[in-house]
């Protein structure tokens, strides 16, 4: 009776980790693959890389980074997006293009300390852009 319990817990455990693991996934979703695909790389960077203070790591991931980054300045301002939104919204792509630049600059050739602060220019400006993005309704 026990073992049999214990097996009934555990594959009930494992399907709760399965449900939570893609109810965690769509948590993520911006709603825009561009976004999403940025966010994909930028996750583990931001939260295991640099907390580490792993340097090589965010350096290794830097051009693929800039690239997904590019994906989002080339798909400019969201349709769906507010109209009193626009014109932040184009600032703000302005600024992340222009930190991307920055970014990969640093990530060549520029010291630790330049790489934390431009990548984190890059993560806060897409922290807003992704704040900005209009909602999709779900029917």
């Amino acid at each position: 009776m026990n073992l049999r319990f214990t097996v009934a817990l555990a594959i009930a455990l494992f399907v709760a980790g399965i449900s939570f693991a893609a109810s965690e996934d769509k948590k993520h979703s911006f709603g825009f693959k561009e976004y999403d695909a940025f966010h994909d790389l930028l996750h583990p960077l931001e939260h295991e890389a640099l907390p580490k203070g792993d340097f090589a790591k965010i350096r290794s991931d830097a051009k693929e980074l800039i690239k997904r980054g590019d994906a989002i300045v080339k798909l400019g301002v969201p349709r769906g997006t507010k109209a009193e939104s626009v014109e932040e919204f184009k600032k703000q792509l302005d600024a992340f293009s222009k930190a991307l630049v920055k970014f990969g600059g640093d990530a060549e050739s520029g010291s630790d300390a330049d790489l934390k602060t431009s990548y984190s220019a890059v993560h806060d400006i897409f922290e807003e852009l992704a704040r900005m993005l209009p909602r999709k309704s779900k029917h």
